[in-house]
């Protein structure tokens, strides 16, 4: 069975002694020392000036909304992993979705302003598939309707655009350490800021509103990582350029074999610049991480749905993804929206029909590749 992707685990035997080092401390969770060592890794290695690390994403992402005091309406997009939007409702947050760019799948910043209510307090962008959002464009906007900005960079670690983090971008950035991420601390997340105040007012939150053994300034949460999650991202972060290079060279051969195929269209992240919409001038110096390998198979041109081929590949062992499918705003909590109707997002509805996310992920043989591209050939 060939899934969709697989964890990347470090030697075993290389774990074990900060395994040994937690017995010895006997300091499981709370800011312990492999905690405060990992968020300084961290900041070294994404080049963010602060991070504060949480248990899943998900809980990175509620906590963002708290720190920034979100209210009212968010804009954001269909076109995510639910997480996007019920990090919304959880907070009594209004989705307003609006649609994407057509090639990249990431929010179109030109229908951003029209969406704009009295209501609306802050844009939740998604670098989808680890690809930049139009950040220039929607970062004016934001700033000139004094809204803040909160990136959802789940699929972002590691990716730089002219060598600076993505992650620098907006008033905060969320990434996932989940397993099936690029870089994973089995589960785990984190939020970028920009100040060391808002670090504070961060980790205040995610440890129940706590400021001292007496003193609670916040209702928070507890969404801490322990100190096994912290040990494993340390390591992680020894091996995670080699894990990259894997897939990228993955990504390089499926792009080779499968880019002439009628009917099927990759995400060139080299040809940024066709994108019908402004880009940065340095957009052709983004370092990517090769999260994903996502396809859009054209029914009409290809000779079959992209599901039928999703079902085809899956009676061989494969085990595809349709990553984004069905889109957010289709399920019951959100389709009564009026931004949720299919009119307002066609371009999401488009890419949520088509798109097929192909296997990656570091130990994938180069013969399972051959096989994939193979069965797409034919």
């Amino acid at each position: 069975m060939i899934n969709v992707t697989q964890p990347y685990l470090p030697p075993l035997d290389e774990f074990t002694p900060y395994l040994e080092q937690i017995w010895k401390n006997k300091w499981l969770t709370n800011n312990g020392p492999f905690h405060q060592q990992f968020e300084a890794a961290l900041c070294e290695y994404l080049g963010v000036p602060y991070i504060s690390v949480f248990s899943n994403g998900t809980l990175a992402l509620l906590t963002a909304l708290q720190a920034l005091d979100i209210k009212g309406e968010v804009i954001t997009t269909p076109y995510s992993f639910v997480a996007t939007a019920h990090s919304l409702l959880w907070n009594n947050i209004t989705p307003v979705f609006v649609d994407v760019d057509p090639i990249l799948g990431n929010m179109d910043a030109t229908k951003i302003e029209d969406a704009i209510t009295e209501k609306t307090s802050a844009i939740l962008p998604v670098h989808v598939y680890g690809n930049p959002c139009n950040h220039i464009e929607i970062n004016a906007i934001a700033k000139k309707h004094n809204l803040k900005l909160i990136y959802d960079a789940a699929h972002c670690f590691g990716v730089k655009e002219n060598g600076i983090s993505i992650c620098n971008y907006g008033d905060l950035s969320i990434l996932s350490f989940h397993a099936t991420k690029v870089f994973n601390t089995f589960e785990g997340g984190a939020i970028v800021c920009h100040t060391k105040e808002m670090k504070q007012h961060i980790d205040d939150l995610k440890n129940f509103g706590f400021r001292n053994e007496t003193t609670v300034i916040a209702a928070g949460i507890n969404a801490k990582m322990n100190e096994v999650q912290a040990a494993f991202g340390l390591l992680q972060l020894k091996y995670i350029d080699q894990a990259i290079a894997k897939r990228k060279h993955i990504a390089e051969f499926y792009t080779k074999e499968l880019s002439n195929i009628p009917g099927i269209r990759l995400i060139d992240s080299y040809q940024l610049s066709t994108i019908n919409y402004q880009l940065p001038d340095n957009c052709k110096l983004i370092t990517h991480n090769y999260s994903y390998f996502p396809i859009f198979i054209s029914e009409q041109e290809y000779g079959k749905s992209r599901d039928q081929v999703y079902e085809e590949l899956k009676t061989q062992g494969i085990y595809a993804r349709r990553y984004f499918y069905p889109l957010i705003s289709d399920f019951p909590m959100y389709s009564h929206l009026l931004s949720a109707q299919k009119n307002n997002v066609q371009h999401a509805h488009r890419l949520a029909e088509e798109v097929l996310c192909l296997p990656i992920y570091p130990d994938l043989e180069q013969v399972d590749v051959e096989k994939i591209i193979s069965l797409l050939q034919k």
